[in-house]
């Protein structure tokens, strides 16, 4: 790497995603989230990046949150809204 390259300054990171989540929860002063929850994220993740640009996936989790919804409803609420979108085309 070249002097003043920005990866030449920042070791690669070998965290695991579950142990960056984690340490982010308690950053944020959130508690830990269980497997299920993680599961259920993803798969809402999952649903709403399949179902329309990717960029609708973070903002999906987003909002889930925002609303309050748990991961397994808001996972099962974009399902829904999948299949009727998927009805409609």
């Amino acid at each position: 790497m070249r002097a003043g390259d920005p990866k030449a300054t920042r070791p690669l990171s070998m965290t695991t995603a579950r142990t960056w989540i984690d340490r982010f929860a308690e950053a944020i002063g959130a508690p830990p989230l269980l497997d299920d929850e993680i599961d259920a994220l993803l798969g809402l993740a999952g649903v709403a990046a399949h179902a329309s640009e990717r960029t609708a996936a973070p903002v999906a989790t987003w909002l889930a949150g925002r609303a309050g919804l748990s991961p397994a409803e808001a996972k099962a609420a974009a399902e829904r809204l999948a299949a009727e979108l998927d009805a409609e085309a």
